[in-house]
């Protein structure tokens, strides 16, 4: 399962709000909810999000291995 539990730390250290997300880059509340609930994003806005958080990919996004398997 794939989870945004980095990014918050990654918006902690950098001093960015969702609030900041949303009025200053024009992130939408709902995308803040998608990634809130570990849902699907687009690439785009995870690139979005490592350009202004001047960071890496691994900085935002995770993968946690679960029990189901395929």
């Amino acid at each position: 399962m794939i989870t945004y539990k980095p990014l918050w730390e990654t918006m902690k250290k950098k001093g960015v709000s969702t609030y900041t997300l949303i009025n200053k880059y024009n992130i939408s509340s709902s995308t803040i909810h998608r990634l809130r609930h570990d849902q699907g994003v687009t690439t785009q806005l995870i690139d979005d999000l490592c350009k202004i958080l001047n960071c890496s990919v691994e900085d935002i996004i995770k993968y946690e291995p679960t029990d189901e398997g395929y």
